[in-house]
């Protein structure tokens, strides 16, 4: 595991930590029971074969 040599001051970690962000899921257009729902582009595969409802 890498040790750091000096102390990294509170502002430089403050800005590396803040690069670090979630990102938003790219929302898909999915007709499903003649409804039109909005899911996860990774996911798109399960609802159209049925593995995974929409929530109501």
């Amino acid at each position: 595991m890498a040790v750091p040599k000096r102390r990294m001051s509170r502002s430089n970690t403050r800005r590396r930590r803040s690069q670090w962000r979630a990102a938003v899921p790219q929302l898909v257009p999915l007709e499903i029971d003649g409804r039109r729902v909005l899911v996860p582009a990774r996911l798109v595969p399960a609802y159209r074969r049925g593995l995974l409802r929409p929530a109501d």
